[in-house]
């Protein structure tokens, strides 16, 4: 029963296609359609086989660079088998979005962001278990490092300086060090301070009643007032307070000089309504990724206006409402959904028929007959199974047994390497399914690239084109001028199967050599 209830958070098994690899997602939301179906809204993953070459390369630099900073590279234990599997548990994040039938559930699984300080092998150990480190952009087609990585290494550790002893000298540059704002042993007393400080927001008042464009902003004296006590204006007046050596006469006079009163303005009060809404938008569609809000959304603001703003923001009524909101919505919302175990025959099933091979679905006219029942797993070369299922076009008959066809469902691969998918699976079959993809997903297949068989098979009928050239000795080349009457070029080359007097030329050319 739980193993079939499916929550807001899971990652899961999509199948799209009876005959691709499973689709692996995030459930965000499951909501209910007017026709009473349950629709789960996900995130997005991507294999490798999904995304171009030059991506791949990208990819396998960054891993190669992460391999490096490690104390004790492991990459290079394992074996070429286990290399082969591990890139099959690689996945790479999207922030794309779409919405599947949750009756295409196939089971879960577990997806991590890669842990540097756990050994590679452990996600090999673990069944239905895949890891990503990098944030794949399907519009952009590029290629980020997750923000959210942890951050493990040397490089992201401070260096401690030695302490200095009694009387030794520091020669370090005081320019890059921290600067002192405030001493709390000063002269003053908390009294003194809390009066400097209502002076201060008496003061950042009177200076918005005399801004016109404040007094637009904050029309009452309430807002005026309450305006002027934030924090914005209590950091000027003790940053005041500690340049002035905790003189109050000499801070008052600062704080109102010959021109009228300071006013001091946060980023609540720089940003119009406007951008407000915009920053908001932004928020729900990209969450606390500041920099894809910046660039897409507020590109004339700077990144430290956008992070104070947000936590200013979160101090709004505005935010509370917001959030009471989407507590509303996530209660109206389902929770979970119960999804029967999916058992109806696959169409790439093979089953006997008179002692022959044929496929449920019918693949080809006579594709599994006596020609390929005794062709064995194209994975890892068994003979024996409880079931068969056809994998790749229907030209190549190609067959799985069922373990690997469960691993090629799951994992998008082969268990074994071999010159069908190479050292970087870009040439994995393209299955013959007439069936629809779901709809805003794009993985493409390739064309060109048919599985090469590994034993006991016919060849492709694609065979690829060699190009040739054929390289003129000196002797032939003078040939051509010296026996002009004999050879005649443009009818030897309209007529290329008759042939040549080999003798004849020879003969002509020692005469010709002797003559001179």
């Amino acid at each position: 029963m739980a193993a079939n209830m499916y929550r807001v958070g899971d990652y899961v098994f999509f199948e799209n296609s009876s005959s691709n690899p499973y689709l692996i997602r995030r459930i965000e939301e499951l909501n209910k359609t007017a026709s009473g179906n349950v629709e789960a809204k996900v995130v997005c993953f991507y294999r490798r086989r999904d995304i171009s070459h030059s991506l791949i390369q990208l990819a396998d630099k960054h891993a190669k660079e992460l391999e490096e900073e490690k104390e004790s590279p492991t990459e290079t234990d394992l074996t070429e088998k286990q290399k082969h599997q591990l890139r099959h548990r690689e996945l790479f994040l999207s922030r794309q979005y779409e919405s599947l039938p949750a009756t295409h559930i196939r089971g879960k699984c577990s997806v991590a962001l890669l842990n540097e300080t756990e050994a590679v092998l452990s996600y090999l150990d673990k069944e239905d278990t895949f890891f990503y480190s990098l944030v794949y952009d399907p519009t952009q087609k590029t290629l980020l490092a997750d923000k959210g990585e942890i951050r493990v290494g040397p490089r992201f550790q401070a260096d401690v300086p030695e302490m200095l002893q009694e009387g030794e000298a520091d020669d370090r540059d005081q320019s890059k060090l921290e600067e002192k704002l405030w001493d709390p042993e000063c002269p003053l007393t908390n009294k003194q301070i809390d009066q400097f400080l209502v002076v201060a927001r008496a003061v950042g008042t009177f200076a918005r009643a005399l801004d016109c464009s404040s007094s637009v902003r904050q029309p009452s004296l309430h807002m005026s007032a309450a305006a002027a006590s934030r924090d914005i204006t209590l950091f000027h007046a003790m940053d005041t307070l500690h340049r002035h050596n905790y003189d109050l006469s000499s801070a008052l006079s600062v704080l109102v000089p010959a021109g009228g009163p300071v006013l001091c303005r946060d980023e609540m009060e720089e940003w119009s309504a406007s951008e407000a809404a915009m920053f908001e938008e932004a928020l729900e569609k990209y969450g606390k990724d500041f920099n894809d809000i910046r660039q897409d959304f507020l590109p004339w603001k700077s990144l430290t206006s956008i992070i104070e703003y947000y936590y200013m923001w979160k101090t709004t009524d505005r935010y509370v409402q917001q959030k009471r909101l989407k507590a509303a919505e996530a209660e109206s919302k389902l929770k979970q959904v119960y999804i029967p175990t999916y058992n109806k025959p696959n169409p790439n099933q093979i089953s006997m028929t008179n002692g022959k091979m044929a496929t449920v679905n019918g693949a080809g006219p006579g594709a599994y007959h006596a020609a390929g029942g005794g062709r064995a797993c194209e994975s890892c070369y068994t003979m024996q199974s409880a079931q068969w299922y056809s994998w790749g076009p229907p030209n190549m008959q190609c067959r799985l047994c069922v373990s690997c066809w469960m691993y090629w469902k799951k994992y998008g691969g082969l268990k074994m390497p071999s010159r069908a998918e190479g050292p970087e699976e870009r040439t994995s079959p393209s299955p013959a399914s007439n069936e629809p993809r779901s709809r805003s997903h794009g993985p493409r297949q390739s064309n060109h690239m048919v599985p090469m068989r590994n034993s006991g098979s016919p060849k492709s009928s694609m065979k690829t084109k060699q190009a040739f050239l054929l390289q003129a000795t000196r002797l032939t080349k003078l040939a051509r001028h010296m026996c002009r009457d004999i050879i005649r070029l443009r009818r030897a080359a309209r007529r290329p199967f008759v042939p040549i007097n080999c003798g004849a030329i020879k003969a002509e050319c020692k005469s010709s050599f002797n003559s001179s």
